[in-house]
């Protein structure tokens, strides 16, 4: 499948050439899947809250935290549980929804709208909230999918550290996948906890990525849609 993110800009230097710290904010990623190792899922998931467990008891321990505080010596379990169970369950193919095609019988051919989907996700390069909102549009090639599959497929997408035009495209291309057409449209608005608390520290602005395929290619659609979602 063939992906349009409008708002994905053409990086003049290549990767080598940023540091570390110009990667992260600069928003840089480096394909459509999501960075993983080959050996992701060697440990099951209670593996690998012990460790986080462990080691995230060892970074409060650097910071000077005194984890036989009441209140302190249960965070290193809450974190790893929260990690694996919440915030990044979407790293695991198992929790991916699985989703029921039915026979478009209602004959519907226009576009269908799923907008205002509130989502939380995590920057990927300072491990911060983004919180936004997804909009989500298709047009029936014969076949629907329930509403609240579209929900949970963006939340499926958003539950592990994120870039919002991998975000933005990951959505996009597997809707594609699934109902087997190309007319697609995905628009993310999302905040940036990376911007507003750190770094810059700009507290209003927002960041927008759209993915737009067959019919919302064409000037009129694309016009249709906006109207759906800001009117």
């Amino acid at each position: 499948m063939k992906t349009d993110s409008l708002n994905t800009q053409k990086i003049s230097k290549s990767l080598s050439d940023f540091d570390f710290d110009e990667i992260g904010d600069e928003h840089l990623y480096t394909g459509l899947q999501t960075p993983m190792r080959n050996d992701a899922f060697a440990l099951t998931d209670q593996q690998k809250k012990e460790k986080i467990a462990h080691l995230f008891e060892q970074i409060m321990h650097v910071m000077g935290l005194d984890l036989s505080d009441d209140s302190l010596k249960g965070t290193p379990k809450r974190v790893a549980k929260m990690y694996i169970d919440e915030i990044f369950s979407g790293l695991n193919p198992k929790n991916k929804p699985s989703v029921a095609l039915f026979d478009n019988k209602y004959e519907y051919g226009q576009m269908l709208v799923e907008k205002d989907i509130t989502f939380y996700s995590n920057c990927e390069h300072h491990f911060v909230p983004i919180i936004g909102k997804a909009h989500v549009a298709y047009i029936s090639s014969g076949q629907v999918i329930g509403l609240s599959k579209l929900n949970r497929i963006v939340q499926y997408y958003a539950k592990r550290p994120q870039v919002q035009e991998r975000l933005t495209n990951q959505i996009g291309t597997d809707l594609q996948e699934l109902l087997a057409t190309e007319d697609v449209a995905v628009i993310i608005d999302a905040k940036h906890l990376c911007v507003s608390s750190r770094g810059i520290k700009d507290d209003t602005s927002a960041t927008v990525t759209s993915f737009y395929g067959g019919e919302f290619k064409k000037p009129e659609k694309l016009a249709e849609l906006h109207r759906y979602i800001y009117q």
